[in-house]
């Protein structure tokens, strides 16, 4: 696809019809904002420092996250979602129009595969985007692929396919270069389903051997990012299966390597905080995919099914960034499958969850929380946290997308906007598309 970058920023959402809608909302919103203004203050918090520091944040869009989902059995397609990279671009932007803080776009490939890349950075610079981490995709085979890895990539019995995997990685390095990104995020289903099928340390040892190769190829500036999963596809064992695995390869790699904690990568009653604060403690906390999960790697919603955890999780964020003064940077962003709703309002929904767990670690009294718990005064130190969490903070999170350009409530502004609608008069609809994940 050809394409001539123009000045100044394309809009997908009319920026009168955000306008016209904030308008009908402003009086009860300045009304909400004067009243948590006061609330803050008699804390000792000034809500102009909070709504600062919300709009700081940054979160990377999933480009695999603006079409329809699927599960194993099924795909429901939507009309009007987008057929290519340059049109996940688009719906992109609308969310960043309306949300305000997701202002880059992670890529996975080969899935986003395009024969321009100079044209698509282009594309997304004129639309306001970047791009966030580069994902690898050694999990599934592809058309006219010589080797399958159907019994695993990198950590493959034969050199061949696990050079393969290697070569691809490589390649993705040198795409995110052209994009202007600056990390790689490599994840694996190698792993196996029976007993005796693979010697576990043999497999990561081969798997080791061939990140050595990949760290070896990334730029100075770059990260690379593990990212671990408990199970799937691989039912018996995986070979980056949690987060004690992915610290010590992190380690054995270098300094450049990281590890990244998908929220819905965990057994159930797992302690995610207690991950991040251990990761982000010992200088490995590389970035996250944000989630939720019910029952296994669901990848629902951000702050669909457990909003206190992910509060819990952004108080150790918050902690960590405060000790770290400045030298603190995870990569954020989402990874979310959208089976029954539009990805965009998904996507509109999560950013609110996160930016509002992210305000709500702001205003915990770390100072009380301190002396609670130098007291072991288990129940103070306990509704220290809780008194944050229940604090309604979305007049902080409407003023800081407002202040961006955004919209007080940004799935009724969507809604208004006819934006999917209109999305479906212009782009083919194929029902047999497929989002990458299914």
């Amino acid at each position: 696809m050809g394409y001539v970058a123009i000045a100044g920023t394309l809009q997908g959402i009319p920026q009168d019809v955000i306008t016209r809608d904030n308008a009908r909302l402003m009086e009860a919103h300045l009304a909400d904002y004067d009243a948590l203004a006061a609330r803050l203050d008699r804390i000792g918090l000034d809500i102009e420092d909070i709504v600062a520091k919300i709009m700081t944040l940054e979160v990377g869009l999933p480009s695999w996250g603006l079409v329809t989902g699927g599960t194993r059995f099924s795909r429901y397609p939507l009309a009007g979602e987008p057929n290519n990279i340059f049109e996940k671009i688009e719906d992109c932007a609308a969310v960043q129009q309306l949300a305000g803080l997701t202002p880059r776009v992670s890529l996975h490939f080969p899935w986003d595969k395009a024969d321009d890349y100079v044209a698509l950075r282009q594309y997304a610079e004129a639309h306001g985007l970047g791009f966030d981490a580069i994902n690898s995709n050694t999990f599934q085979d592809q058309k006219d692929q010589k080797r399958s890895y159907k019994f695993g990539s990198l950590s493959h019995s034969h050199p061949s396919t696990r050079q393969q995997a290697v070569e691809h990685n490589l390649e993705c390095i040198d795409i995110g270069r052209k994009l202007g990104s600056k990390a790689l995020t490599v994840w694996i289903g190698d792993g196996s389903n029976f007993p005796g099928q693979s010697e576990f340390t043999d497999s990561l040892e081969r798997y080791l051997d061939s990140m050595r190769v990949v760290y070896a190829g990334l730029p100075e500036d770059w990260r690379l990012l593990i990212e671990h999963k408990m199970f799937e596809p691989a039912f018996y064992s995986t070979v980056v299966q949690d987060w004690g695995t992915s610290i010590l390869c992190a380690q054995t790699l270098g300094e450049k390597a990281q590890c990244l904690v998908d929220l819905g990568h965990h057994a159930q009653g797992v302690n995610i905080e207690m991950i991040v604060a251990r990761l982000a403690q010992f200088g490995k906390l590389g970035g996250f995919h944000f989630n939720d999960s019910k029952y296994g790697d669901d990848d629902l919603d951000s702050g669909s099914i457990n909003p206190f955890q992910l509060f819990l999780v952004f108080n150790e964020l918050v902690y960590a960034e405060q000790r770290a003064k400045g030298n603190f940077r995870p990569a954020y962003m989402m990874d979310q499958s959208h089976n029954v709703t539009d990805p965009i309002e998904s996507l509109l929904n999560s950013a609110r969850a996160i930016a509002g767990a992210y305000a709500k670690a702001l205003i915990v009294d770390r100072a009380a929380l301190k002396a609670y718990q130098a007291d072991n005064d288990v129940i103070m130190a306990h509704n220290c946290l809780r008194l944050a969490f229940e604090t309604d903070v979305r007049a902080a999170l409407a003023m800081a997308r407002v202040r961006k350009g955004g919209a007080i409530d940004p799935i009724a502004c969507y809604r208004a906007s006819s934006y999917r609608a209109l999305k479906a008069e212009t782009r083919k609809f194929d029902p047999y598309l497929h989002g990458g994940i299914v």
